[in-house]
């Protein structure tokens, strides 16, 4: 367990936790599915297209008992944010080493009792609906399964799937993940171009 889960969280992450839950309520937002049973895993929010997303997570794994880890910036982990980043479970990663970070969180994985990391695998709220693959290989190479998650904000709804254990057939597993999205947001346009990605003859690396 880390550091930052084995002491008493900030007043500030507890106050922002609470306000989170407050505007989940407020939403009015439904949730679909249960936490997997496994202790380790990645977390895919899918699809990424406003900061709506964030409070209908949040509001999510405090009804579903997660405790969820996310990656961010290391710079964002120094004095004065320090501690109020890691008691949200915050995980410091440098971006600039390439492929490094992969390696940094698969450690963490392996060091770590439990972890739910969630990742954004469109990159930003801008996407046209491709993948970066940094998710894919972080759970491969902890071996841990991805768990696909979703939002609909016109439908006010949401909710977490199968877990997919990734064989390192790349686009294989990530046939069954499309397959997951269509059935629940079918009308997305976004997986188009996802699917019309998978055809091509190189996936995206991680960034």
């Amino acid at each position: 367990m880390s550091e930052a889960r084995a002491r008493s969280p900030s007043l500030s992450s507890r106050l922002m936790w609470r306000l989170l839950d407050r505007l989940y309520d407020l939403k009015g937002w439904q949730l679909q599915g249960r936490v997997p049973d496994a202790r380790k895993y990645v977390v895919l929010g899918v699809p990424h297209t406003t900061n709506w997303d964030f409070v209908f997570f949040a509001g999510a794994v405090q009804r579903l008992g997660m405790k969820p880890s996310f990656m961010g910036k290391h710079t964002l982990f120094r004095w004065p944010l320090g501690r109020f980043m890691s008691d949200m479970g915050g995980m410091p990663v440098n971006r600039a080493k390439p492929g490094g970070y992969v390696r940094s969180v698969i450690r963490n994985f392996a060091a770590a009792e439990e972890m739910a990391l969630v990742i954004a695998p469109e990159g930003s709220r801008s996407s046209d609906g491709r993948w970066r693959t940094g998710f894919y290989h972080i759970a491969h190479g902890a071996g841990v399964p991805i768990v696909p998650a979703w939002v609909d904000h016109e439908r006010k709804l949401g909710g977490i799937g199968e877990p997919v254990m990734p064989t390192g057939d790349y686009r294989a597993d990530m046939a069954k993940l499309v397959a997951f999205y269509r059935g629940v947001m079918p009308d997305c346009p976004r997986f188009n171009v996802l699917e019309a990605s998978l055809a091509e003859e190189t996936p995206r690396t991680a960034a």
